[in-house]
């Protein structure tokens, strides 16, 4: 049968994903290659919306979930699978059309683990903490090379962020022998940038405690199991929805803090 005619007995399909085309591998009941496809992106939905409903697998990345929710639409059986848990499936030498039939062979296995596909909201939650995540880094640049110029004056401030936040405006205006003008500007600068940065973390921090509100997985994830257990806390949203993210649809119930180092929760994630 020709690589290209997608036949009627087409039971499993594994892709490939790449940025801009997708390699296809389809299996029978048998686990015989039918099906060999080289897609571009946009014609991925095309050419599956007219093969029967059928068992796809694809590696879990940053591109398969918006795939995945689309071909799910059609129809099929999507399920998206850590990478990690391919490799054992290569045979050979790897290339595309290899990982693609790896895939397809991985997705069978009935003790594999999937990773849920996340929904648009789960992934605008998901973008949120990655923004934070880099805010928080650069803050973390900031007030280090804040302390660096300031040691290379001789100048210590305790450690911690609050020592240094609050001895930074007595240093900039009664250390005038030991820091220059220009330093002193130059640090009232970073001073600045620490300032904004805090405003940038802030708010958006604040969107994602308000996403949570909103979000019942992410209100689930607190919960009591017994009378005698105190109910979690809350203040700390940014790690709940992080770990609701990151899990799936139906999280389990977080009743005190040894719960987020639970591998029965890390391991459905």
């Amino acid at each position: 049968m020709s690589p290209n005619c997608a036949p009627t007995t087409i039971a499993t399909i594994g892709i490939d994903l790449g940025k801009n085309t997708f390699h296809l591998v389809g299996l029978d009941t048998r686990g015989a290659i039918v099906l060999q496809l080289k897609l571009s992106r946009g014609q991925i939905e095309r050419r599956l919306a007219n093969v029967p409903c059928c068992l796809i697998g694809m590696e879990a990345c940053s591109g398969a979930h918006h795939i995945g929710r689309r071909l799910t639409e059609l129809g099929h059986d999507v399920r998206l699978i850590p990478a990690q848990y391919v490799k054992p499936f290569l045979k050979g030498h790897k290339n595309d059309y290899r990982d693609a039939e790896a895939i397809a062979e991985a997705v069978q296995r009935p003790t594999m683990r999937f990773v849920a596909i996340k929904t648009p909201e789960q992934m605008d939650l998901l973008a949120l903490h990655r923004v934070r995540s880099r805010l928080v880094g650069q803050r973390t640049g900031v007030i280090n090379q804040i302390r660096g110029f300031l040691i290379e004056r001789g100048i210590t401030v305790r450690q911690g962020v609050m020592p240094l936040r609050k001895a930074l405006p007595d240093i900039l205006s009664s250390n005038q022998d030991a820091l220059s003008p220009r330093m002193v500007g130059l640090i009232a600068d970073l001073a600045q940038d620490w300032r904004r940065l805090d405003e940038r973390i802030a708010a958006v921090s604040a969107e994602i405690e308000a996403l949570a509100r909103q979000d019942d997985s992410c209100q689930q994830g607190v919960t009591t199991s017994t009378k005698s257990e105190p109910k979690a806390p809350t203040r700390d949203m940014s790690l709940l929805t992080r770990l609701v993210q990151f899990t799936s649809n139906d999280p389990p119930p977080i009743t005190f803090g040894t719960h987020y180092r639970s591998p029965e929760i890390w391991d459905r994630a």
